[in-house]
């Protein structure tokens, strides 16, 4: 039940986190598929609003260090675990279930049929939006981040709290 709880928690944060970030698209450009990204690069109208590769590096490595700061206080005091194993597999169960919803709801379902993240200029480019396979992919990118991060949430849970 705590699983269950802690899932519906996680996703329904996640989900008002990409909201308030998707409240200005062209600070999630690099979230989009890379025919895309390449056309609103190459227009005019979007130049100089564009976020940098560090701002892109910065703002993941910012949320990673934010996911393991939650996950560690998550499987430490809520679900009691005191061990790098327990926090680890339980981390990475819950981190999978969030990067699930994230995938198929938030990215497939959502933002692949919202026409409010449509760049204008790129309206023709629907296939593009409609690039299940790019979301699909960036689930199992995902799930190799959720290695490190769950990790180090491990470590911590383990050495520190």
């Amino acid at each position: 039940m705590t699983l269950l709880i802690e899932s519906v928690v996680l996703c329904l944060a996640f989900a008002l986190m990409v909201y308030v970030l998707s409240r200005e698209p062209i600070k999630t450009l690099y979230n989009y598929p890379p025919k895309i990204q390449e056309r609103v690069m190459a227009l005019e109208e979007y130049r100089g609003q564009i976020p940098t590769q560090e701002n892109k590096v910065a703002a993941k490595c910012a949320a990673s260090l934010l996911f393991v700061v939650v996950l560690s206080l998550i499987m430490r005091y809520i679900n009691g675990y005191t061990t790098f194993l327990q926090a680890f597999c339980g981390g990475f169960v819950l981190w999978t279930i969030v990067n699930l919803f994230d995938a198929v709801v938030l990215d497939i379902i959502w933002f692949c049929h919202d026409p409010y993240f449509v760049f204008k200029g790129t309206e023709d480019m629907v296939e593009e939006y409609h690039n299940y396979w790019f979301h699909i992919k960036g689930f199992f990118i995902g799930e190799a981040l959720a290695l490190v991060v769950c990790a180090l949430a491990g470590l911590v849970v383990q050495f520190v709290l």
